[in-house]
């Protein structure tokens, strides 16, 4: 047996119509496999997403062997996520996988993982998606630590105000602190 952590082919959110939200297919190179020969090309991965996507529209499972791919699949409102594997990949570590990466997207994008909520922070999706998955392995399960990675700086908290009255206060304070500490020698 090969055992490899290149575990996973490929990410796909389609919609519950059947059309390509966002997909990022993983070939690595340096795969002891070699570099994957199947789903090369737009045409193959549509015919693919779409006779997918008729497997799996339906709510109720999970998990999905189809085409000799293992496809691990998660609904949200008008969303379906997968994670496209190797027929004889752990099922329990990219459920564990797909299921933090959802998590972390719902806390991002403030409980409302939707199609709309999607393509407007696609930049925080596809740092979520980097942040658990780099080119095929699973890098985090941890959905807060992906989400804390991910997430931008509140502007309040960055934010520092200086001006004379601060500078002053600043020097109040110092000078009220040396004078308390020569009245006590």
């Amino acid at each position: 047996m090969n055992l490899s952590l290149y575990s996973v082919n490929a990410f796909i959110i389609l919609d519950t119509e059947g059309h390509r939200v966002l997909a990022k297919y993983y070939r690595p190179k340096s795969h002891p496999q070699g570099e994957s020969k199947d789903l090369l090309t737009l045409k193959e991965q549509k015919t693919f997403e779409k006779g997918l996507w008729q497997k799996t529209k339906k709510a109720g499972g999970d998990i999905i062997l189809y085409d000799s791919h293992l496809a691990v699949y998660k609904h949200s409102l008008d969303l379906i996520l997968y994670f496209i594997a190797g027929p004889t990949e752990n099922e329990l570590m990219l459920s564990t996988a797909l299921g933090s990466l959802t998590d972390a997207l719902t806390m991002l994008l403030r409980n409302s993982l939707e199609k709309r909520g999607v393509l407007e922070n696609l930049d925080l999706v596809l740092l979520c998606l980097d942040e658990t998955i780099d080119d095929g392995i699973i890098v985090d399960t941890d959905s807060a630590a992906i989400a804390s990675r991910v997430s931008r700086p509140r502007p309040d908290t960055t934010e520092i105000v200086i001006n004379e009255q601060t500078i002053m206060n600043a020097y109040q304070t110092v000078k009220e602190k040396m004078q308390q500490r020569i009245g006590q020698l």
